[in-house]
């Protein structure tokens, strides 16, 4: 881990234990464990994101792709559908995005972008 990184990490964790409902500090965390490779305290973030912001497409989003990480593509794809169902629609990212590559072979994962891009052509 980089020093940086473990810097942020204490500093951010530090943060939420006084304020264990601070979603931009949840998200941030979150965030910088998967990036170190803490991928299941990246995931506990993530659901506590969504705890805490359950109309976020973004926080289903970012669930998504932990579980994702965690190679769990069933419970991904159903944080992914409900992301699109609350407006998230940035398909070429979810095209692109690391943390979604192990779905790309997925039917499920394959008919929702189907979906995404048919709606994207509507409008």
């Amino acid at each position: 881990m980089a020093v940086d990184s473990e810097f942020e990490i204490q500093f951010f964790e530090s943060i939420l234990k006084k304020d264990p409902t601070y979603a931009e500090v949840v998200e941030i965390l979150g965030g910088l464990y998967t990036q170190e490779g803490r991928l299941e305290d990246g995931l506990k973030m993530d659901r506590k994101l969504v705890k805490l912001l359950p109309e976020s497409s973004t926080a289903h989003y970012n669930l998504g792709c932990s579980l994702a990480l965690k190679n769990r593509q069933a419970d991904a794809m159903k944080a992914l559908r409900k992301a699109v169902e609350l407006g998230y629609n940035d398909i070429e990212w979810m095209e692109e995005d690391p943390d979604l590559m192990f779905l790309h072979e997925y039917k499920p994962f394959q008919k929702l972008m189907d979906e995404l891009r048919t709606g994207a052509e509507e409008n």
